[in-house]
């Protein structure tokens, strides 16, 4: 089952018939308001921690919450279809919370992965407050890893880089 969008009802049934057949399931979650190499490179390095990689998106109310006014630039489903479609993914699903705390303790995944920007001195290097899902990681029985970023990878780098093109007319 590769590159699907599921609810969470189906994503927890999808987790549970890997746990039964033995398989390791990393789990990351996010905006991905704009798809980039970083997001791809991340996935990428987190699917090599187990046998499969789940994806949980916030919705568009939540990344509103936590980016602001004019966010998301791309509704959630499209930004889900997108994700799912990339072969290193298993599976998607969509959650309303400004933390993934409650994917984490309904999913319970054997390593949630995050950017090294969450490193911290919290245990495992983890910066807690800043990532409160590390303590619903740990109590599921499961990891935190944390993946090293791209240079210049990011989306609010991007949404600058189009906007001063937007400024100087160039956006035609």
């Amino acid at each position: 089952m590769t590159g699907r969008v599921l609810t969470l009802g189906e994503m927890c049934a999808w987790r549970a018939a890997a746990a039964r057949q033995g398989r390791r399931v990393v789990l990351t979650n996010g905006c991905f308001d704009l798809l980039h190499a970083g997001h791809v490179h991340s996935f990428e390095v987190g699917r090599s921690f187990g046998e499969c990689l789940l994806v949980g998106v916030n919705s568009d109310r939540s990344v509103a919450q936590l980016k602001g006014p004019g966010r998301p630039l791309v509704p959630e489903q499209e930004r889900a279809t997108l994700l799912a479609a990339l072969r290193v993914v298993d599976a998607v699903t969509i959650f309303d919370d400004p933390t993934a705390v409650r994917l984490v303790e309904a999913l319970r995944p054997d390593v949630y992965i995050k950017g090294a920007d969450y490193a911290g001195a919290g245990p495992g290097g983890v910066d807690e407050a800043r990532l409160p899902e590390a303590a619903a990681v740990r109590r599921g029985g499961g990891v935190v890893r944390l993946v090293p970023s791209v240079p210049g990878a990011s989306t609010s780098a991007l949404i600058a880089q189009l906007a001063g093109l937007a400024r100087r007319g160039l956006d035609r």
